[in-house]
């Protein structure tokens, strides 16, 4: 009976069900078939729901909603363009850039590629990139940001894992440099290949763009000096972002009204904000009770049966997650499967930091595969095409991501590259 109401609820979620209504069945059936109290369920809510790094979360999303409102994109856009687009394939290096640098801050593929693919697709096709080649650089740089501070995700496998998110944000940021920079590479090639235009450098453009998006350009270099000088915490931190955000929107560029805007922007945060909550809550009270029927430990012992070695554990361990990124969106894997994976990867001797950079690796190359690639399907809604078209587009940059995939998780050293 238990096996039948598991698969019906698969079944459901696969229909559309929203997540947290799925988790929280799932969570109440184990509850009864583990014959634990669901009241383990409330403990868990109530503990995470009272952690102080949760109130980091809708600070940060909020700052993100602003910039994205506020035309942070164009600005950052214009000014990478004027920086990089003398290079051989300096306006995809552009792409990559600006996509990197507003990921940061919107916490989500989706709102980079609305935001900024409709700006660069067109300027990329006009200046002859191939078309194939435009729709996978965009696609597959929505999600790059995703390794550097302050990103959600950071934040989210920090509160789930129980480890420092200051040396989280430390360790991903020379792995997400090392995927940007064999993009550009890339990007070059193809802009030697193909003979494709430049832009003129001119200084003078790059000054007054650079003073344009000042105050955006100062945000990131802001946040690591405070956090990694010990001046702010993540929450305190948190707070300075969506404040100095609103003031440079609202009164430096003016692009956001208070009296008519900010109430929309708002209720957008508080409405992200609470979808990722409410899974949050649900999917950790699931996995607690998992954890308390010594599921994880069965997983270890019958690891250990198997695989000889961490390497062995590694490999799998990559494959598993790219089938869970293929699956699942990117908080909902954190919250279901790092509580999972987290004691069974610290038995094996694999630091949990550079665990945090295996895993997040994983799922962002996960946003570009089906069959719930989130990223192959926004790229579709918003560039008018098939799936199909957008996944073969992205082949190479996946390539690509898989071969950084493997360096990262082989050498641990690129992750902890700060520890003494």
């Amino acid at each position: 009976m238990i096996a039948a109401v598991i698969f019906l609820l698969i079944i459901i979620a696969l229909l559309g069900a929203p997540l947290f209504s799925v988790l929280a069945a799932g969570a109440l059936i184990a509850s009864q078939a583990l014959e634990l109290s669901p009241d383990l369920l409330i403990i868990e809510m109530n503990r995470l729901a009272g952690s102080p790094n949760m109130i980091a979360l809708p600070l940060f999303i909020l700052a993100g909603v602003i910039m994205s409102a506020g035309g942070a994109a164009q600005r950052l856009v214009v000014f990478f363009r004027a920086a990089l687009g003398w290079l051989p394939g300096g306006l995809a290096i552009v792409a990559i850039g600006a996509c990197a640098f507003f990921t940061m801050f919107s916490g989500a593929s989706g709102v980079t590629i609305l935001a900024l693919g409709g700006l660069l697709y067109p300027i990329l096709k006009n200046e002859g990139y191939r078309d194939n080649f435009s729709l996978g650089l965009l696609t597959t740089s929505g999600s790059l940001g995703l390794l550097f501070p302050p990103s959600l995700a950071i934040l989210v496998f920090g509160i789930v894992a129980g480890v420092s998110i200051e040396n989280l944000f430390m360790a991903g940021i020379v792995p997400g440099l090392v995927l940007m920079l064999m993009l550009a590479i890339y990007s070059i090639f193809i802009g030697y290949k193909h003979d494709l235009s430049r832009t003129e450098f001119k200084l003078s453009l790059l000054i007054s763009s650079a003073r344009a998006c000042i105050w955006d350009l100062l945000l990131p270099a802001a946040i690591i000096v405070g956090i990694f000088g010990g001046f702010v915490s993540i929450m305190e931190a948190a707070a300075v972002t969506a404040s100095y955000v609103l003031l440079v929107e609202t009164v430096i560029y003016r692009a956001i009204s208070l009296r008519t805007q900010f109430f929309s922007l708002l209720t957008e945060a508080s409405i992200l904000f609470g979808s990722l909550l409410i899974i949050l809550l649900i999917a950790l009270g699931l996995t607690n009770l998992l954890i308390d029927a010594q599921i994880p430990m069965k997983m270890l012992a019958f690891l250990e049966q198997h695989i000889d070695s961490k390497l062995q554990f590694l490999f799998l361990l990559n494959l598993f997650l790219l089938i869970v990124g293929a699956m699942m969106d990117i908080f909902s894997a954190i919250v279901v499967v790092v509580p999972i994976i987290l004691p069974i990867a610290t038995r094996y001797g694999i630091d949990p930091i550079h665990l945090g950079v295996i895993f997040l690796a994983n799922l962002e190359i996960g946003y570009s595969t089906p069959p719930v690639g989130i990223n192959l399907f926004i790229a579709s809604q918003r560039f008018q095409q098939p799936v199909i078209k957008l996944f073969k587009s992205t082949l190479p940059f996946l390539l690509l991501m898989f071969i950084w995939l493997m360096i990262i998780t082989y050498t641990p050293e690129l992750s902890l590259w700060w520890k003494p």
